[in-house]
């Protein structure tokens, strides 16, 4: 569903080849002093060694595989492993000391997941370092052009027993739906439950569930009554293949997802930011602090090479901001 991974590789190295040799020429004309954007974009001058490991989020796992394949580029040495098991799923295994950054679609849980990492000493920084939106899409011949986020709460919410959109609002059709969502450990599942269903996990069970969303959009697709929610990057890499829902919280304005609705703020409530949580134990380590200092500087490019919602300048700075107190701290 989304461009193998040799293509994304060269595409993220032509997006960014044009923001090195950029800041070639204007940071330090002189040869003087240092920058956070020049030390990510040299990311060591091929002398790292050593391993990274990621896991986390399915949004954030493309963003991570584009910057850990261009990083390479530079650094052969350095072996960075990315994994897909969802956002809680990432946050067990970052919080059980056995990956170094944690790729997260939604802020980490204060009252389950912060007093497990606490527990085992694990310390950490947040670092936004991509916007998303979360798409709600059915198949092409399932003709849907808006909801709104009462209709999907009907169609969500636990103990729903609607079985065709005519059940909500007779002038929708009435063709049996066939749905398709996240699973559990899915930061999306979670931020969509919360924002629609009004509190996180709460959700009907009787649909087809899966932490890749590769899966979800193959299953909306490929079924007549096809209906589902997964991350925008994925609605963007088949969206010929899918009907795109635009959302109505309640004003009577329906709005679909793109870049500018998700950056500012319109698309309402299923926007959201995309982080990474790099461990203070693991920013000890150079070839982590170096790969963390290249994915800041280098986030909107990244994420624009991965179809991934690319940061303002305003949160990209934020961002520096946030892996300077990283390091400060490592």
């Amino acid at each position: 569903m989304r461009n193998n991974r040799l293509l994304l590789a060269l595409a993220v190295s032509g997006a960014l080849a044009f923001g090195v040799a950029a800041c070639g020429d204007d940071e330090n004309p002189s040869g003087s002093g240092s920058s956070n954007t020049t030390a990510a974009t040299d990311s060591g001058g091929g002398d790292l060694s050593g391993t990274i490991a990621i896991d986390g989020s399915s949004t954030v796992g493309p963003f991570a595989e584009a910057a850990a394949e261009l990083f390479n580029e530079d650094n052969p040495n350095v072996q960075v492993t990315v994994g897909i098991s969802g956002t809680g799923g990432g946050f067990e295994k970052f919080c059980a000391g056995e990956t170094d950054i944690s790729d997260a679609s939604r802020p980490i849980k204060d009252d389950e997941e912060v007093p497990v990492c606490d527990k085992a000493g694990v310390k950490y920084t947040e670092v936004q370092v991509a916007n998303d939106g979360i798409a709600i899409a059915t198949n092409k011949e399932l003709a849907l052009d808006c909801i709104t986020t009462a209709q999907l709460k009907k169609i969500w919410n636990k103990g729903s027993k609607v079985k065709s959109l005519s059940e909500v609002d007779p002038s929708l059709p009435d063709t049996e739906l066939s749905l398709y969502g996240p699973g559990t450990d899915s930061g999306t599942f979670d931020f969509f439950t919360g924002e629609i269903n009004g509190e996180e996990g709460v959700s009907r069970e009787d649909y087809e569930a899966s932490e890749d969303d590769n899966q979800l959009v193959t299953g909306v697709s490929g079924d007549q009554g096809g209906f589902g929610y997964f991350g925008f990057s994925y609605y963007e890499g088949a969206a010929d293949k899918l009907n795109l829902v635009g959302v109505d919280s309640g004003d009577g304005t329906c709005v679909k997802p793109s870049t500018e609705s998700i950056q500012d703020g319109s698309y309402t409530p299923l926007a959201r930011p995309l982080f990474m949580y790099p461990s203070a134990e693991a920013m000890g380590r150079p070839e982590v602090k170096a790969f963390m200092e290249f994915v800041v500087a280098q986030a909107p490019a990244i994420a624009e090479a991965a179809k991934i919602v690319p940061l303002t300048a305003e949160q990209t700075t934020t961002a520096k901001d946030e892996l300077a107190q990283a390091e400060s701290g490592a």
